[in-house]
């Protein structure tokens, strides 16, 4: 499928600015919201468009009473308009944030599931969910039985010092990948043949330490 093909809302209706709802954490880590939240607003906005500062926009909302994007989801959406001058508004859901861990062999699992609404119709113009499969596990500590204490010192280390933030980032970069790009990116209305990438069919990303011992 085609970026034209898969997501035409979004060149009939053509937003220029997006309002970064905080994520919706559907996963068991209580801390994925705080390793996300952080990453989404400048990929969008290097895409092409304007983007709404993300501390600001979620203080308004608790200003509002809006503690959870879940509140809003299904609710009409033009006062995102009203308050923020927003075209649509972007909703994330994580939802896996898991870490898989065995004597040898370490894994982290981000699914992400997002969508854009427009503040007008509360249609969704563009819809996306995928997965990224991070390898934390070790290798290269040789065989027998010093082989795989080395290599489970080492995985264990990996998987205590890994930084979500950057998962995070691999993560919002195969989505926002997958978006139309906005009116200040210069392929705008350019990209409408573009192939988009196939979803959750990614294949586990290596990240290996070297052991120092």
């Amino acid at each position: 499928m085609t970026k034209g093909e898969e997501f035409p809302a979004m060149y009939v209706e053509k937003p220029k600015s997006l309002l970064v709802m905080p994520p919706i954490n559907l996963s068991t880590a209580a801390d994925a919201k705080d390793y996300y939240s952080t990453t989404v607003e400048m990929p969008i906005a290097l895409h092409g468009y304007y983007t709404f500062p993300y501390q600001l926009t979620s203080d308004v909302l608790k200003q509002q009473g809006v503690y959870d994007s879940e509140l809003v989801y299904d609710i009409p959406l033009n006062k995102f308009h009203d308050y923020f001058g927003a075209d649509a508004v972007l909703f994330t859901k994580i939802v896996h944030w898991d870490t898989s861990y065995t004597v040898i062999a370490s894994t982290l699992t981000v699914s992400i599931d997002a969508e854009i609404k427009s503040t007008k119709t509360s249609e969704i113009l563009w819809h996306y969910n995928g997965t990224v499969v991070v390898d934390l596990s070790a290798n290269g500590g040789g065989g027998g039985v010093a082989g795989l204490l080395i290599n489970a010192i080492a995985t264990a280390i990996n998987t205590a010092a890994a930084d979500y933030t950057t998962y995070a980032k691999m993560a919002n970069g195969r989505f926002v990948g997958s978006i139309p790009y906005g009116p200040y990116h210069p392929m705008y209305l350019k990209d409408q043949q573009m192939k988009l990438i196939q979803q959750n069919e990614e294949k586990p990303v290596q990240k290996t330490v070297e052991s120092s011992m």
